[in-house]
C-alpha cells in the first residue's frame, strides 16, 4: 500500500508544495488541464486566486474557451466565485461547471462531461441575464451538448466553446 509519509513523500518521491506549504501539482498540463510528464512542455497554468471585474472574468474566460482550454476557463470561473460577492457565487460555481463538464466531454469522459454539464445547467436555470451573458441560452447549449455527450458524439472543445456574452 502507498501513500504520503511524515514528511510528505509519496512512494518515496517528495510532494510538490506551494510557497505556503501546501500540496500542489507542478507537472505541467496540457491545454484540457492533463497533467504531462514532468519536464514536458505544457501550457501556461492559470494563476489562482485573481480578482477580476465581471466583464474582466467574461472577457478571460471566453478568451480560454475559445482556445480550447476550458479546464483553464473554469479556473477564471472559480477565482470569480470565491472572491466575488456571495450574491454572484452560484452564478459563476455554475459556469465553472459547465467549463469542467466540457473538459471532460473534449477528453472523452462522456458520463462525466454529461453529468457536469447538467450539474451546471441546473444551478444556472432560473438565473436570468447576467454580466452581458445569455445565461438561459448557456443552459439551454449545455443541456444539448450533454445529450450529444451521452450519445457518443466526439467533442472538440474549440469548436464546442459557448458564446458567453454578446460582443465585447
Amino acid at each position: 500500500m502507498s501513500g504520503a509519509g511524515e514528511d510528505g513523500a509519496v512512494d518515496g518521491r517528495e510532494r510538490d508544495r506551494d510557497g505556503a506549504g501546501r500540496a500542489r501539482n507542478a507537472r505541467p498540463r496540457d491545454g484540457l488541464g492533463r497533467p504531462l510528464a514532468h519536464g514536458a512542455e505544457g501550457v501556461a497554468r492559470q494563476p489562482e486566486g485573481v480578482v477580476r471585474s465581471p466583464r474582466e472574468t467574461v472577457v478571460e474566460a471566453q478568451r480560454l474557451l475559445d482556445a480550447g482550454m476550458p479546464f483553464h476557463a473554469h479556473e477564471v470561473f472559480e477565482d470569480a466565485w470565491k472572491s466575488g460577492p456571495e450574491a454572484d457565487a452560484a452564478l459563476w460555481r455554475g459556469l465553472a461547471q459547465l467549463a469542467v463538464g466540457l473538459t471532460h466531454a473534449a477528453r472523452g469522459n462522456a458520463v462525466g462531461g454529461a453529468r457536469l454539464l447538467r450539474r451546471g445547467a441546473g444551478a444556472l436555470a432560473g438565473q436570468g441575464n447576467a454580466y452581458g451573458m445569455d445565461v438561459p441560452g448557456l443552459t439551454g447549449w449545455a443541456r444539448e451538448l450533454a445529450g450529444r455527450v451521452e450519445a457518443g458524439e466526439r467533442i472538440d472543445a474549440a469548436a464546442e466553446a459557448p458564446r458567453l456574452a454578446g460582443p465585447v
